[in-house]
């Protein structure tokens, strides 16, 4: 069972202020020329259902079973779950035979990978999964300090009537991430990596880094918290 099982009605409400990388992200996906997408951790299809409302089909692999059924419904409620096909399944080892031109990992998923075994082996897959020249696009962030003094074991409301709660280990570099709310409560570990961490095991992968930014306007990466990354699989 996933930790996402017991908030995957909570889900959306609580990233209800999320939106920014919405565009940006189906605006990666336009570019494979309409041909299917895979999205790792697709959630509850905050990006999926846009992008096939774009008119891109999408693979999307989740570990929650609760949240690909909420996912299901979002697409039938848009008219376009014949472009969704969903599929349970690691991010390490995505149940996906087909070959394609973008593979994304949106909104930090790949923060859940604790050690960087976990994370050559989803790097791996995400590359298999590519065609030569085909692309791997993914945000990640590692906090400041002054997020961490800022939010560190307070309970704060991140939507109306629902509230987290950061506990974060800076010398393991881990989150505990805690969430409750009147559809569920769960808890969380995010880990993360800096900047020359992340470019390190992209480049290890046999990726080449295309671009790396500091947010979805483009902008280059200049040492904030966040970072969005495009790498390409070198055409043979």
């Amino acid at each position: 069972m996933s930790v996402y099982d017991a908030i995957a009605e909570l889900y959306d409400p609580w990233s209800a202020s999320v939106k920014e990388d919405v565009g940006f992200y189906v605006a990666e996906a336009r570019k494979s020329g309409g041909r299917p997408v895979v999205e790792l951790g697709v959630g509850t299809g905050r990006i999926a259902v846009p992008t096939a409302q774009a008119g891109v089909p999408v693979i999307g692999v989740d570990s929650s079973e609760g949240m690909l059924a909420v996912c299901r419904r979002r697409a039938e409620e848009a008219g376009v779950a014949q472009l969704l096909d969903l599929r349970v399944g690691d991010l390490r080892r995505p149940p996906v035979e087909e070959r394609v031109r973008l593979v994304t990992a949106p909104f930090r998923s790949l923060l859940h990978l604790e050690t960087d075994s976990d994370r050559r082996a989803t790097l791996a897959a995400a590359r298999r999964l590519l065609h030569p020249g085909g692309r791997l696009v993914f945000d990640v962030f590692a906090p400041s300090r002054e997020d961490v003094e800022e939010t560190h074991a307070r309970w704060l409301e991140r939507e109306p009537g629902i509230w987290e709660r950061a506990d974060w280990d800076l010398e393991r570099r881990v989150l505990t991430l805690w969430v409750r709310g009147p559809k569920g409560n769960t808890q969380m570990r995010l880990a993360w990596l800096s900047p020359d961490e992340w470019r390190a095991l992209v480049e290890e992968a046999g990726f080449e880094i295309v671009a790396c930014y500091g947010w979805f306007d483009m902008a280059p990466y200049a040492g904030g918290e966040d970072t969005i990354w495009i790498a390409r699989r070198p055409a043979e």
